[in-house]
């Protein structure tokens, strides 16, 4: 067969990811925190775009349920000229406005000053006494000083221990030993080095790494340094004068109290019933994690990003969050003056560059906020049990349900329930929990879903009394009795989900004296 070269033509259809429309994905599947983020970095890196200075409404906000439009799930073609709706008036600036946004002129640097202090001294005329009354050292300007601006830093855990050591520990050697060992030291207050490693890293013998740590464990919190639970215990039980030889057999024992087999324990420690449940209580009043008071990470309330509530008629209102939606417009008056002043080719390619991102950008912010609204309004209507009734009327539902619903692929439902939240009349709750897999009716009539049989397995374990703890196989009983079809080691799967004991360890628990169950 003979090679050759020849030309043909051929029609073939495949998706080209443009720029554009990669952006447009990544939007979706954003935080609203991690939206802020990107719209920051977007107004810092493209001059035509600019905070909304009065706080108002993104341009063409869904405001509920009822406005949400069908629109496209693909994002528009490169190139394509934006609709007029797209830029809505929210994008127009008063002419003038960019010239008095990017007004950096020193005139007004002191409005309520005649002349500049500055001015004043390079005239040479000396300054008045009141000129200088709000300047403090170095000629800085204290008349809006404010203390509040300025909080101190948390303490750490390590800085508490090291200017503990530095107090305690005078011979440089150990202080470095010290210092090491501090670092060692985890968020809770446990010392995760090993010593022997720690002495032939630093050249020094283990007795004295030993010696070292014996101090650290002395500081306060009480507890800290410690190298195990146990450890951690005896430290605090030591600072009461309470480690006598029962306590310590109770200490090295922990697992038999996890457990609550408290007649192995009253054996181990020599004590009767009582003198037990008074060294139990009084080991539930230390701290097992003594560093955990100091640099706290502080916990990042969640802000929804749907609200639904009840309306008069009985139906269900879905609206967006305005709080969590960027609030940006495009400075179209900016975009037109420094237009005319642009000479060279790549100043205009810069120019229209940034009117393009710009106004994709608010395209794909608003293509995110209706499809959200359009997910969430779909949720709703197929969990509308859910939202009447609790729990227990919670349907199975998947990705591909929405999607049929809304005319939208199952991967772009998967985007924008990812780190989304709804309020509601019971709670808080991600987008994702809403979907949930189906268990099959005993009766052959309509599944349950998965987080339904859940709860109503917490439901039977919370009613339990001392003398009738269920066991899995009863549980699987009694759900069947409700039409539910469920496995043992599916039921057993769902309790150790919700770190709920087995029976037995639950019995003991139920059957244990008041002042050790307690």
């Amino acid at each position: 067969m003979a090679l050759s070269q020849k030309l043909e033509i051929r029609q073939s259809q495949a998706l080209v990811m443009t720029p554009q429309l990669m952006q447009a994905i990544k939007l979706l599947q954003l935080s609203n925190l991690d939206l802020a983020t990107y719209v920051d970095g977007e107004l810092e890196r493209n001059p035509l775009l600019e905070r909304d200075p009065e706080g108002g409404e993104p341009t063409e906000q869904p405001g509920s349920a009822g406005e949400a439009e069908a629109g496209e799930d693909a994002a528009p073609a490169e190139g394509e000229t934006p609709e007029p709706e797209w830029l809505g008036q929210s994008f127009d600036v008063a002419p003038g406005a960019a010239e008095e946004h990017l007004d950096t002129g020193f005139d007004n640097v002191f409005p309520d000053e005649a002349a500049p202090l500055p001015a004043r001294a390079a005239s040479g005329e000396p300054a008045a006494p009141s000129d200088w009354a709000g300047v403090g050292a170095g000629g800085r300007d204290d008349s809006d000083y404010n203390l509040e601006a300025f909080v101190s830093a948390e303490a750490t855990l390590a800085d508490h221990l090291a200017g503990q050591l530095v107090l305690a520990v005078a011979d440089p050697v150990q202080r470095m030993i010290g210092q090491h060992l501090i670092d060692s030291v985890d968020e809770s207050g446990y010392l995760g080095a090993d010593l022997a490693a720690v002495a032939d890293k630093l050249g020094a013998s283990l007795g004295e790494v030993e010696a070292v740590l014996e101090i650290l464990q002395g500081f306060e919190p009480s507890g800290v340094c410690a190298r195990s639970l146990g450890e951690c215990l005896a430290i605090q039980l030591r600072e009461r004068n309470r480690f006598d030889p029962a306590m310590q057999a109770l200490v090295g024992h922990l697992e038999l109290v996890a457990k609550r087999d408290f007649a192995a324990l009253r054996r181990l420690c020599g004590v009767d019933e009582e003198d037990l449940a008074d060294m139990i209580a009084e080991i539930r009043r230390l701290n097992p994690k003594p560093g955990l008071a100091f640099g706290a990470t502080v916990v990042q309330s969640v802000v929804p990003d749907v609200f639904v509530r009840p309306g008069p008629d009985g139906a269900w209102l879905v609206e967006l969050n305005a709080e969590t939606l960027p609030r940006v417009l495009v400075n179209q008056s900016y975009y037109a003056s420094v237009a005319k002043t642009a000479k060279t080719s790549s100043d205009k390619s810069y120019l229209a560059d940034c009117m393009q991102t710009a106004t994709w950008l608010m395209r794909a912010l608003d293509q995110r906020a209706r499809t959200i609204l359009k997910v969430a309004t779909e949720i709703v209507r197929q969990q509308d049990g859910f939202f009447a009734h609790g729990v227990r009327h919670l349907r199975p539902l998947n990705l591909k349900t929405v999607a049929d619903a809304i005319g939208m692929h199952e991967s772009t439902v998967s985007r924008v329930t990812a780190n989304k939240y709804m309020a509601t009349n019971r709670g808080i709750f991600e987008l994702k929990y809403f979907f949930t897999s189906a268990i099959s009716a005993a009766d052959g009539g309509e599944a349950h879903s998965a987080e339904a049989v859940r709860y109503r397995i917490k439901q039977l374990i919370d009613a339990e009394t001392p003398d009738g703890v269920l066991s899995d196989d009863t549980i699987v009983e009694k759900l069947r009795v409700a039409g539910i079809d469920i496995a043992r080691r599916t039921v057993a799967k769902y309790r150790e989900a919700m770190r709920i004991p087995s029976s037995v360890q639950r019995r003991r628990e139920k059957q244990a004296p008041i002042g050790v169950a307690s």
